[in-house]
């Protein structure tokens, strides 16, 4: 079940902090609605790696997509396997 709660919980902080855990960030409302999450440190790294590994395919597809597609062949000799 998801943590959240509203922003003005943050006055004490050190309460809302206790309840972030890694997969199971804490969501921070403003007006009833979603404003913030908090974050484990260690899978807000993994989100942006993530990020970066999503961005690097996107632009593997574009060239793709403008250049043509190679075949797995053609990959894996490239890639020396």
């Amino acid at each position: 079940m998801p943590n959240i709660v509203p922003v003005s919980d943050l006055r004490n902080y050190k309460n809302v902090l206790s309840q972030v855990k890694y997969g199971s960030p804490v969501y921070l409302t403003k007006n009833g609605r979603g404003d913030y999450a908090i974050v484990d440190i260690h899978e807000l790294d993994e989100l942006k790696a993530l990020k970066g590994l999503f961005s690097e395919l996107e632009k593997g597809e574009q060239s793709a997509r403008r250049d043509g597609w190679i075949s797995i062949d053609d990959a894996e000799e490239r890639l020396g396997l």
